[in-house]
């Protein structure tokens, strides 16, 4: 997209407070100032005892404690934490934890309207975004509703020190399939653009260091920066033909959230490059930290192997004889012009790519 077609561009409505230890120098303030007097602490059993930590300066106004956090946020877990919620009469949530906690607690936000106060500890990016997502019976839903969105998040590096390397490694290309499809969601634009590649860069010049030193807090700076603007991103532009696929493969196969985007990513973006303009294409690759005439799909797929990410959907739990199943689910979402895309995908596209990203073999522009 350039300047010269004309755009519409939302900003983000949530606070953000970034710092080392802004999440025990800062957010008692935070609370207040969401006026939170009756605050239901959601985290997951790993994170429940730093919730607990930070949460002791206003102890005293916590009312309860979530802890029945799963990925893709089963309507059951959903259910339980509205009802907590309601029994307690929280008025405001505290999200501690990663992009499922963070999705529980948009699903509380969802039907009781009670504002969110995050504090990510990976780099899934959800905290910066309007959209929800609920699991029911293998198929899970997603949908838009601005009263999900966080009203403040607190970013933290030192809260993601503790994270094992191939957790930050996956988490963060989590976090990198936000901004790359940014640059062709609906909503993108020439400020979404800027957002994103900014993101890439960050995603690209931290995640190694992390993974050579946990305890680097610079690239651990680096990398939850980029998560920020990747879901910043991510939520004025919209998803695209990759969550699409993601959100269908991960409801119904109960994928690991973080490893399938990393999976997928490498392959989605080899189709969508042709599509792509030229100047989007260059300044991705070189936010990639290779050349401009080089294809950013190959790029990111060096830097899935450096970070140690499984080659395939097949290491990640989807089996050879769910294929067929899963290039139906997909299509049924993505082909035929059922969703936005910058190049048409058919049902032989859909076939291809899934089969593709099973197999983790290399991507070379797309299916035929």
């Amino acid at each position: 997209m350039t300047r010269s077609e004309g755009f519409t561009y939302t900003s983000t409505r949530s606070r953000v407070v970034f710092g080392v230890d802004a999440s025990r120098e800062r957010l008692a303030a935070e609370v207040d100032a969401l006026g939170g007097q009756r605050v239901l602490v959601v985290a997951g059993a790993a994170e429940m005892p730093l919730a607990r930590e930070l949460a002791e300066p206003f102890a005293d106004r916590v009312v309860g404690w979530f802890d029945d956090v799963r990925q893709h946020v089963p309507v059951e877990c959903a259910e339980a934490a509205r009802a907590l919620a309601r029994d307690t009469s929280a008025d405001l949530l505290l999200s501690v934890g990663g992009g499922s906690t963070t999705g529980t607690a948009k699903a509380v936000a969802l039907t009781d309207r009670l504002p969110v106060l995050a504090v990510p500890t990976t780099y899934a990016g959800s905290e910066m975004t309007n959209v929800w997502g609920l699991t029911e019976g293998a198929r899970k839903t997603t949908g838009v509703d601005d009263v999900v969105a966080p009203r403040t998040v607190v970013y933290d590096p030192a809260l993601t020190v503790g994270l094992p390397p191939g957790l930050s490694a996956a988490s963060g290309l989590n976090a990198m399939a936000h901004c790359v499809e940014a640059l062709w969601a609906p909503g993108a634009n020439p400020v979404t653009t800027l957002l994103a590649v900014e993101a890439v860069a960050g995603l690209t010049r931290g995640l190694p260091g992390v993974l050579a030193d946990g305890e680097d807090l610079t690239a651990r700076s680096d990398v939850l920066y980029g998560a920020w603007l990747a879901g910043t991103a991510f939520a004025t532009a919209g998803s695209g033909l990759h969550h699409k696929t993601c959100h269908v493969l991960g409801g119904a196969f109960a994928l690991p959230h973080a490893e399938m985007h990393a999976v997928v990513l490498p392959h989605v973006l080899a189709f969508q490059t042709p599509a792509l303009h030229p100047a989007t294409v260059d300044r991705l690759s070189r936010a990639l930290q290779g050349p401009g005439a080089e294809r950013p799909a190959e790029l990111l797929a060096d830097l899935d192997d450096a970070l140690g990410i499984p080659a395939g959907l097949r290491d990640v739990g989807l089996r050879e004889e769910d294929l067929p199943e899963a290039a139906t689910l997909v299509a049924d979402v993505v082909a035929d012009g059922a969703i936005p895309n910058p190049r048409p995908i058919s049902r032989a596209d859909v076939d291809a790519l899934v089969r593709a990203a099973w197999a983790g073999r290399p991507r070379r522009g797309g299916p035929e």
